[in-house]
């Protein structure tokens, strides 16, 4: 194996909040803690940072004005209804901003944008041209504060083209994170395939394979690697995402931790990763501290450089 410089980014972010606050979540449940708890992220950036993630990435994934509209339920479960938040857009924007800021002095700083309509529903995305817009408000207002924006868990081809043409509406660098099939990583949520969604994202600075089982992540990467593109992985610790969730027979309550996925067994998936090419590791849902610090020492042990 010959040595690479490697990026260590975080781990994931909303179901560590939720795992340290104790209950059980409402809908939006990591927007919500940034006014209910203070402080809480700036410890979990704090943790991830302290474990050698060289990366933090900002606490707005969920930050759209469509999440943040009461009555846009995609996310609630058990027939919670979440409260109308789009007046504080720019405020719960500021406030994520904020709380990365306590790590500024160890980490770079990536603006996380996720995905419009709902997590790996391709069919709730919006068209190019309404999408662009809507992430590039986001976008625009990040870009000042972050080092590189991280549009995440894009799971068509025309999430991609939307978010790479809003990132290139600032002067920040732009990593693209596709989320792919739990079963065929070189399909995307949508069932397009990643090799075709490769030549939209080639014009990107970096393109992540992001929240999917960390088995397909691979043969998503080689699919990847006619780009000439720096590529990099961050897979989760969900068990399968089933059809009927892609499709919208199920709620985010159906999800769960799997309980086969240690640091240990996550950090080997990653070396794997770098033989097919990855150079930015981290890790999304389910995937902590302990995980990230795992993969630093075994990345290490590897010959790797953290850079």
């Amino acid at each position: 194996m010959s040595t690479k410089q490697i990026t260590l980014l975080d781990g994931g972010m909303g179901q560590e909040l939720v795992h340290r606050a104790g209950d059980k979540p409402p809908p939006l449940w990591s927007t919500q803690v940034m006014m209910d708890m203070p402080g809480l992220v700036a410890e979990v950036h704090a943790d991830y940072a302290k474990s050698g993630a060289r990366v933090a990435t900002t606490n707005t994934y969920a930050i759209h004005r469509d999440r943040l509209r009461g009555g846009s339920n995609h996310y609630a479960a058990d027939g919670l209804v979440m409260d109308d938040l789009e007046d504080q857009f720019f405020d719960l924007l500021d406030a994520a901003l904020n709380e990365a800021d306590k790590v500024r002095d160890r980490c770079t700083i990536a603006g996380s944008v996720g995905p419009l309509g709902a997590s790996y529903r391709a069919d709730l995305h919006p068209d190019v041209e309404t999408a662009t817009a809507l992430y590039a408000e986001v976008a625009r207002h990040i870009a000042p504060r972050v080092d590189v924006l991280l549009f995440e868990t894009l799971p068509s081809i025309t999430a991609v083209q939307a978010a790479l043409a809003a990132g290139r509406q600032t002067d920040k660098p732009v990593w693209l994170a596709l989320t792919v099939n739990d079963s065929d990583g070189s399909l995307l949520r949508s069932g397009e395939a990643v090799r075709d969604a490769a030549d939209y994202a080639a014009g990107a600075d970096a393109i992540l394979i992001n929240c999917s089982v960390p088995e397909v992540v691979a043969d998503a990467l080689d699919a990847l690697s006619q780009t000439g593109t720096p590529l990099g992985a961050y897979a989760n610790g969900f068990t399968k995402i089933e059809d009927d969730f892609i499709n919208g027979g199920t709620t985010v309550a159906s999800l769960s931790a799997r309980k086969d996925l240690s640091p240990e067994t996550y950090a080997a998936h990653a070396l794997k990763w770098v033989d097919h090419g990855a150079t930015i590791l981290g890790g999304c849902c389910e995937v902590g501290p302990a995980h990230i610090q795992e993969m630093a020492r075994h990345l290490k042990s590897a010959g790797h450089v953290l850079v």
